[in-house]
């Protein structure tokens, strides 16, 4: 059995285990069930679809539930996490499968990102969550910046590599473990692992299947976690999953099509707004303080 096998198999097994924990779930009636309806099924669709793309879905989908009152307040981390596992688990497989990407490698970064989330998360946590999210749409920004001068040809621009060099390597490495552990305060790794891994010489690309990987992971381990707790809204979860996996097919086309020299204009795209997002999060998390 070849690594990427091991990966997908993997993968597929959290999928099972979390749907057999959530259909226990709705047998006992332990949380809100019936039938999603279209508007939580179109929900799932856009954000999944820019999710994909590597915007990220929390923030979006957060600001959806709110402000079209779908969620109770206190139902959404555990809603995004159920509703969001399985679409999250559909991207790592297209990925994983299509994109070309050093196997190893791959498999020790998401291995890094999903023990960062697991051991890191009490470091994190002693870190104010304001002051993080102003280093980090900082620290995007500043790379964005850098990104946009060797697309420009001011200096000379990499992101073509499928496998990292060994220095490069031991700093990806690095990075994973603390972009795991900011998943723990819902600060998403997609963002900064597209940058990261371009700017250390990697095709964006590449970069899809390690991200998604990782999140897929993460994921399923913490959902199954609020779905043993009731701590979601089943119907919501629902329509994130029915509409969120047609969003991954129609984005996972989307990338797989465009042409790098376009893709490194979306990923810049994506990149900046993932550091507004957190430079606004964070004056709101002041405002409100």
């Amino acid at each position: 059995m070849t690594i990427v096998q091991l990966l997908l198999g993997l993968l597929v097994v959290c999928g099972l285990i979390l749907l057999a924990a959530w259909r226990v779930a709705a047998t006992r009636q332990r949380q809100p069930g019936g039938l999603p309806s279209p508007l939580h099924a179109l929900v799932g669709l856009v954000v999944n679809f820019f999710d994909t793309l590597g915007i990220g879905s929390f923030a979006t989908t957060t600001s959806a539930f709110r402000l079209m009152g779908l969620v109770r307040d206190e139902l959404i981390p555990g809603t995004l996490l159920v509703g969001l596992a399985l679409p999250v688990i559909a991207q790592a497989l297209i990925f994983i499968t299509v994109v070309e990407v050093d196997p190893v490698q791959m498999a020790v970064l998401i291995g890094a990102c999903v023990a960062g989330g697991w051991f890191g998360a009490g470091i994190v946590a002693s870190i104010s969550r304001r002051a993080i999210q102003i280093a980090m749409g900082i620290a995007l920004t500043a790379a964005a910046g850098l990104m946009l001068t060797g697309m420009l040809g001011l200096i000379p621009s990499g992101g073509t590599a499928t496998t990292f060099s060994t220095p490069a390597f031991l700093v990806a490495l690095a990075v994973s473990l603390v972009f795991g552990a900011l998943l723990t305060i819902g600060i998403g790794n997609y963002a900064p692992s597209l940058i990261v891994f371009s700017l250390l010489g990697m095709d964006p690309r590449a970069a899809f299947p390690i991200m998604m990987g990782s999140g897929a992971f993460v994921a399923t381990v913490a959902g199954s976690r609020f779905i043993a707790r009731a701590r979601f809204d089943g119907r919501a979860a629902l329509g994130l999953t029915i509409g969120g996996v047609p969003g991954v097919l129609i984005a996972a086309w989307f990338v797989q099509s465009l042409p790098l020299d376009v893709l490194r204009w979306v990923v810049l795209v994506v990149v900046l707004y993932s550091a507004a997002s957190l430079l606004r999060a964070a004056r709101q998390d002041d405002a409100q303080g």
